[in-house]
């Protein structure tokens, strides 16, 4: 029974913003994507934290 409880609340449950990184890194088609995606995600969390 909690284990039909568990797998129904994971399916309304949304992603976290770690999983959604993740996810934008891993769809990188190379070494220079993945750099460049990295970069994009550095500059994100460094506005984030400068409040821009």
């Amino acid at each position: 029974m909690f284990a039909t409880l568990k797998r129904t609340a994971k399916l309304f449950s949304l992603p976290t913003q770690a999983e959604r990184d993740l996810a934008y890194l891993n769809e990188a088609g190379d070494r220079y994507d993945l750099e460049a995606r990295e970069r994009n995600l550095s500059r994100r969390n460094l506005n984030r934290t400068l409040g821009l």
